[in-house]
């Protein structure tokens, strides 16, 4: 599908230069743009993503580097993209595997990479490893274990140690042990995992969705988090939030657990000026649709269909993700792994190489370039 916009763009130019053509491309750029459009759902929303992460050169590394996926968003990388790729794998495998996939790709020449098997770096690794994690028991033995073997945590010791910028993982496995060891390294400084938000792309537009992944039961101080992190994110993609605290209770009608957190994070939201839309606690459909909210709540405190659901514990923000991208047509992007600086992302093992292509334009977009 990447030689669909590619192979297109290049036919105006002979009969443009030779003046054949009748109605010349005055914009090869804004051609070449419509045509990815029309083959990737995705990139009309992307786009300032893109436009942000080509302002720096950043080093994204990748933390199961042998896989395909991550060899053809690698590729795609290297072609679109002005970062540049780190593969976590054994050299001879990720060769072998860019010779049957074809790929224009070579080890040294267009990327960086780290064998975990033999990596001249590997003491510097394990005993960085180690210093951070002594005092959790973590002991030589098992920090050395771990650098051979956990690529999670190599890519989180490289981006702690700076030799690259962001680090990309979870192609297989559970969100939350790859979050533990991201976390276990990163999460310093300020940082922490704050929630996982993913952008659902449905026919009538984008759908934020919150916290799909980190906290299980977030309490009324973590739900607000997850908003404020929520607005600034969906700002990146060119978008104002509208968003929604969704909870089984609405408007207070109801004494249930999900009702008072999400009430109590809207107090907490209050306390302060805020430059953006939020309302709660309310059912989805009310969130989504402006006349039942009307009905309801007359007096909202924004127009609209809400762009951003945020809900009161993890099963119903990962079904409703699931269910839009199953049934609805929903193509995701992400998760954003918020609170932790840009510095890590963890994706889905369904995750395309597209998809892939995309949570690298979000890991190579710096943070002063979205608030």
């Amino acid at each position: 599908p990447r030689l669909m916009p590619v192979v297109p763009s290049a036919i105006p130019h002979p009969p443009m230069a030779t003046g054949v053509a009748t109605r010349p491309v005055t914009d090869m750029d804004a051609y070449h743009h419509k045509l990815n459009a029309t083959v990737y759902k995705s990139t009309m929303i992307m786009r300032p993503v893109f436009e942000a992460a080509a302002t720096a050169n950043r080093r994204i590394v990748f933390a199961e580097g042998e896989n395909e996926r991550v060899l053809r968003a690698a590729t795609a990388m290297i072609e679109e993209m002005s970062d540049t790729p780190i593969l976590i794998g054994r050299p001879e495998v990720v060769e072998s595997r860019i010779e049957r996939l074809g790929l224009p790709i070579r080890l040294g020449e267009n990327f960086d990479l780290v064998n975990p098997e033999s990596d001249p770096r590997y003491r510097d690794y394990w005993t960085t490893y180690h210093a951070l994690l002594e005092r959790r028991g973590v002991t030589p033995e098992l920090a050395r274990a771990i650098m051979r073997t956990n690529t999670t945590a190599i890519g989180a010791v490289m981006v702690h140690r700076q030799e690259a910028d962001s680090m990309i993982c979870v192609l297989f496995g559970l969100y939350l042990w790859h979050l533990r060891y991201v976390a276990e390294v990163l999460a310093r400084d300020g940082l922490r995992p704050v929630g996982a938000l993913s952008l659902v792309i449905l026919e009538d537009g984008p759908l934020f969705v919150a916290d799909t992944h980190v906290h299980p039961e977030p309490t009324p101080e973590q739900i607000a988090d997850v908003v404020l992190g929520a607005a600034r994110h969906v700002r990146r993609f060119g978008h104002e939030p509208k968003i929604a605290l969704c909870s089984h209770s609405q408007f207070g009608n109801l004494d249930c657990d999900t009702g008072e957190r999400m009430r109590e994070a809207m107090r907490i939201l209050d306390a302060e000026p805020r430059d953006f839309d939020y309302e709660g606690e309310m059912h989805t459909d009310t969130a989504l649709d402006m006349t039942i909210r009307e009905r309801i709540m007359p007096h909202a405190r924004f127009d609209g269909p809400a762009n951003v659901l945020i809900f009161a514990n993890l099963d119903a923000a990962s079904a409703v993700r699931n269910i839009l991208k199953m049934k609805a047509g929903g193509l995701e992007v992400g998760p954003i792994l918020m609170g932790m600086g840009n510095r890590a992302h963890i994706v889905t093992p369904a995750v395309t190489a597209r998809g892939l292509l995309n949570t690298s334009a979000l890991a190579g977009t710096p943070v002063a370039q979205y608030g």
